[in-house]
């Protein structure tokens, strides 16, 4: 009897363990933008595109929010979590491509007093305008916080 319930203790422990490591390797954040070794290997449309797919689920996430927001039972209320961790996710998508990619590896800097240093400083502020819209989309499931950041990844494109 002994044996069997030593058993059974180590198999709920190792479970518990798989449990745990699942859990914790779905919550931890991965940067997919590029890598940060000097490939040469750019895709600047592609980042573009799948920012303005991102911009486009958190416009759907932001609109099932506001749909299940008076549903007062426990499936409207998960639906209701569900799609506010997807908004949070892709938001967080477009931080990190526009940090990652953009800023790192694709944006050069330029010195003060360059002919060329009013234009970067657009150029910074395009960038940032893209993070921070993408910041206000996680504070609130207001449609145009959605549409504000689809217009500044818009704007931010046509410097590429």
């Amino acid at each position: 009897m002994m044996r069997r319930e030593l058993t059974i203790g180590l198999t709920l422990c190792g479970l518990a363990s798989l449990v745990t490591l699942c859990a914790w390797a779905v919550q931890v954040p991965t940067a997919s933008a590029h890598c940060q070794v000097p490939c040469g290997i750019y895709d600047d449309q592609a980042r573009f595109t799948a920012m303005r797919e991102d911009a486009t689920t958190i416009s759907k996430s932001i609109a099932k929010i506001n749909e299940l927001a008076g549903a007062h039972n426990s499936l409207g209320m998960n639906q209701a979590t569900r799609w506010v961790m997807t908004k949070e996710i892709h938001a967080s998508h477009v931080i990190t491509v526009v940090a990652e990619y953009f800023l790192t590896q694709k944006l050069k800097p330029v010195t003060k007093g360059d002919a060329a240093y009013d234009d970067y400083l657009a150029s910074l502020a395009d960038h940032h305008a893209v993070m921070r819209a993408a910041m206000k989309t996680k504070q609130a499931a207001d449609p145009a916080a959605a549409e504000a950041l689809s217009k500044a990844i818009d704007a931010l494109a046509k410097r590429y």
